[in-house]
C-alpha cells in the first residue's frame, strides 16, 4: 500500500494543491501501475496565474493575466485531453478558456489576442512546436 501512495505522490507532486484524476491498476499477482491524469484546463489557469476562483463577472471584472508562455505550457500538458492537433490551435483554446475565469493574457483581454493576433502570426515564434 505504501508504495501505491508513494508513486502516486511522485506522479501528481508538479499539481500540488489540485485535484488530480488518478488510476491505480491491480493484476493478479499484485504489480500495480498508477495512471495520473492532467488536472482541467481552468484549474491549471487559476494554479498560474494564483487565483483561489476565478471572476464572478468575467466580461466586467477581471482577476488576474496568464503569460502567453505558461498559456504555452498548460496546452503542452493537455495535448491528449484537446481537440486541436498542434500547438496553434491548443494555445487559443487555453487562452478562450481564459475568458470564461476571467483572466487577461500578457495584459490584453483574451478576445483579442486570438484570432486575430495569433491568426496574424504575432506569436508564432513562442508557438513553434
Amino acid at each position: 500500500m505504501k508504495a501505491v501512495v508513494d508513486e502516486i505522490n511522485a506522479k501528481t507532486s508538479e499539481f500540488n494543491g489540485m485535484q488530480v484524476p488518478v488510476t491505480v491498476e491491480v493484476d493478479d499477482k499484485k504489480n500495480f501501475t498508477v495512471s495520473v491524469g492532467v488536472p482541467p484546463t481552468t484549474a491549471l489557469i487559476m494554479k498560474e496565474v494564483g487565483l483561489g476562483k476565478g471572476s464572478g463577472e468575467p466580461n466586467l471584472q477581471k482577476v488576474g493575466d496568464l503569460p502567453l508562455e505558461a498559456a504555452v505550457r498548460i496546452a503542452r500538458m493537455k495535448a491528449d485531453d484537446m481537440i486541436s492537433y498542434d500547438l496553434k490551435n491548443r494555445v487559443k483554446e487555453v487562452i478562450g478558456t481564459c475568458v470564461s475565469v476571467g483572466v487577461t493574457v500578457e495584459g490584453i483581454n483574451p478576445k483579442d489576442i486570438f484570432p486575430p493576433k495569433i491568426n496574424a502570426g504575432e506569436y508564432d515564434s513562442i508557438l513553434s512546436e
